[in-house]
């Protein structure tokens, strides 16, 4: 991926402390999780505190799509984060684990649910920026156990984000998804 002069003239100016993406990295697959993560971001922050309460459209609370798809970033971040330091994963979530982890976070208050959401997605960002061309072709346990090419995790975060974007429950409809998970 050559940069345009445009491009060149921002690495110079933002200096040696910005990241970027590696070379390797799937960056058309990240775009779509970062494109996902603002539009749930927004619809997050459309919401008002009371609002929080309310249903989404599986039936959950809203809580917890917020809390789940919080603990996914923070999950993919921790695994990924070790798989970069060449460290021992976490192990997987135990089901009741992620249960017990999931009721807890639907448990804060308005505040730290919505700085949950917005820690984590910080986090998984800066671990995807920091990871090296050869960290994208390795493979990575994912927090349910299951193991997953690193370059198809984009992917997945993306997939998951627009869909709870949508399960929210508050405005977004299915043809604000990328046209790649409109059908699924």
């Amino acid at each position: 991926m050559s940069l345009s002069p445009e491009q060149s003239a921002l690495r110079d100016r933002q200096g040696k402390g910005a990241r970027y993406d590696a070379k390797a990295a799937p960056h058309d697959a990240l775009l779509l999780a970062r494109r996902g993560t603002a539009f749930f971001a927004r619809k997050l922050n459309e919401l008002t505190d009371e609002g929080l309460d309310g249903v989404a459209l599986d039936g959950l609370s809203r809580r917890h799509v917020i809390a789940e798809i919080s603990l996914q970033a923070r999950g993919f971040a921790e695994r990924f984060e070790a798989l970069r330091k060449g460290t021992e994963p976490p192990p997987p979530y135990p089901p009741t684990g992620l249960a017990d982890m999931i009721a807890t976070a639907v448990s804060l208050p308005d505040r730290a649910l919505r700085g949950l959401f917005h820690h984590s997605e910080v986090h998984l960002n800066v671990v995807w920026r920091d990871l090296t061309d050869a960290d994208w072709n390795k493979s990575v346990r994912l927090p349910d156990g299951t193991f997953a090419d690193m370059r198809a995790t984009p992917l997945i975060r993306a997939k998951t984000i627009w869909k709870a974007a949508l399960a929210l429950n508050n405005g977004a409809r299915t043809e604000h998804l990328p046209h790649e998970f409109q059908e699924e």
